[in-house]
C-alpha cells in the first residue's frame, strides 16, 4: 500500500528572523513561529495520519507536537525522530550572517559577491554551488552535493522501512532539506533549482511506492491553503 507523506516545514525561528545561517544550529520558534504554526495544525486537524515524525532538531520537535496536539482524528503515539531529515549543514557558517555567507560562496564560485542566494544559484546550478558553500567554509565541513544526496537516499531508506503498512504520515523537516528534496523528486521541478523556498509551516506532499520509490506531488503547500487541500 502507498504511504501519504506529508512533509511540514518547521515554524520561524530566532535565527531565521535574525537573518542568521540555520542548519544543523538550532534556535527557538519565534513567537511568529508558533501562530503560523497554530494556523497549519488547525487546518491538519481533522486529517488522520497514522504516525507523526520530526528530524532531531529541536525547531521540528516543537513544531511535530504542535501538530499532534492540535489533530483531532488520530491516534498517535511517542514521536519518533529522523534524523537523516535534517536541514542541510552548512559547517563552519552556522549562526553566521546570511549575507555575508552568500557573498564568501559566490566569490568561492568565481563570481563577484553577491547576497541573493538564488542568483548565485542560477549562475551556478545547485551542484556547483554546493561545492562553492564547502569551498567557502574554511573548516570544509558544509555538506556538498555528494553528501547531501547520499542523505536523501538515507532518509528516504528509512523512511520506507518505518511507514510499512501505513497510509498517511507527517515529517517536519527543514526549508533547504525540503527544497532539495523537490528538486530531486518533484516531476515539475525536472531537476531544476529554480523553485521557490518552501515557507514556514507550508506543507509538501509525497507520495512512498510500496517498491521504496517516492515522488513529490504537491510542493509548498501554504498554511492558509491547506483548508481547500
Amino acid at each position: 500500500m502507498p504511504t501519504e507523506v506529508y512533509l511540514v516545514r518547521h515554524g520561524e525561528t530566532m535565527f531565521n528572523q535574525l537573518n542568521k545561517v540555520q542548519g544543523w544550529s538550532d534556535s527557538p520558534l519565534t513567537v511568529k513561529g508558533i501562530n503560523d504554526l497554530k494556523v497549519t495544525a488547525r487546518n491538519l486537524s481533522q486529517v488522520h495520519f497514522d504516525r507523526m515524525y520530526s528530524s532531531d532538531l529541536k525547531r521540528a520537535i516543537d513544531t511535530v507536537h504542535l501538530m499532534k496536539d492540535a489533530n483531532e482524528v488520530s491516534e498517535l503515539g511517542k514521536i519518533k525522530k529522523l534524523p537523516a531529515f535534517r536541514e542541510v549543514f552548512f559547517g563552519s557558517f552556522e549562526g553566521d550572517d546570511i549575507d555575508e555567507t552568500w557573498k564568501k560562496v559566490a566569490v568561492a564560485g568565481g563570481l563577484k559577491p553577491e547576497t541573493d542566494i538564488d542568483k548565485i544559484i542560477n549562475q551556478l546550478g545547485i551542484a556547483k554551488f554546493r561545492e562553492a558553500t564547502k569551498k567557502a567554509d574554511p573548516r570544509h565541513l558544509a555538506e556538498n552535493s555528494e553528501e547531501l544526496d547520499e542523505r536523501m537516499d538515507q532518509a528516504i531508506d528509512q523512511l520506507t522501512q518505518e511507514a510499512q503498512g501505513l497510509g498517511r504520515v507527517l515529517i517536519v523537516s527543514h526549508g533547504d532539506f525540503i527544497k532539495t528534496l523537490a528538486i530531486k523528486y518533484w516531476n515539475q521541478a525536472n531537476g531544476s533549482h529554480v523553485i521557490p523556498f518552501p515557507e514556514n509551516g507550508s506543507v509538501t506532499r509525497g507520495i512512498l511506492h510500496d517498491n521504496g520509490k517516492f515522488e513529490i506531488v504537491d510542493y509548498n503547500i501554504k498554511n492558509n491553503e491547506l483548508i481547500n487541500f
